[in-house]
């Protein structure tokens, strides 16, 4: 198990690999972000995107996904996020994309109400199979102390 204590900032991971598809992208669409440019070829064809493209808040599940599988994979002591603190969406996703994450671990610090958990800021990019960024954001985390006795920093 990846604990607080184990994390340095400055470590940077690349990982991930999804297949963005058509049928995933209608479904989501239809469902949370039910937009024109996301569900029909005529409409989107009329606007930036040029084509059916994915929602933002689809790229971030997608992302999100790649994330807990990279956590999982690192057996990193999880406790959640409180949130994040930027997000962008720098270009379209479409379907017939694949993306990847790349990462790196910015900020850490000790809680000091609760000496069991650390928090963390790490900044996402997300890059499709061009190499070009489609999604930034930094996320914060909560992480499990190894030694809540120890001294934080």
């Amino acid at each position: 198990m990846k604990y607080y204590e184990d994390l340095e900032v400055g470590t940077k991971a690349s990982f991930g690999h999804y297949e963005v598809t058509r049928e995933e992208v209608l479904e989501f669409a239809s469902k949370y972000d039910p937009q024109p440019f996301h569900l029909d070829d005529e409409a989107a064809a009329q606007t930036y995107f040029g084509r059916v493209s994915a929602s933002g808040w689809h790229t971030c599940a997608m992302t999100m996904r790649m994330m807990v599988e990279q956590f999982t994979s690192q057996q990193v002591a999880s406790l959640g996020s409180p949130g994040i603190d930027e997000l962008r969406w720098i270009k379209p996703v479409y379907p017939g994309d694949t993306l990847r994450v790349e990462s790196e671990l910015i900020e850490k610090r000790r809680s000091k109400s609760k000496p069991h958990m650390g928090f963390t800021k790490t900044r996402q990019t997300t890059f499709n199979q061009h190499g070009e960024a489609v999604m930034s954001m930094i996320g914060n985390s909560i992480i499990g102390v190894r030694d809540p006795e120890a001294a934080g920093d």
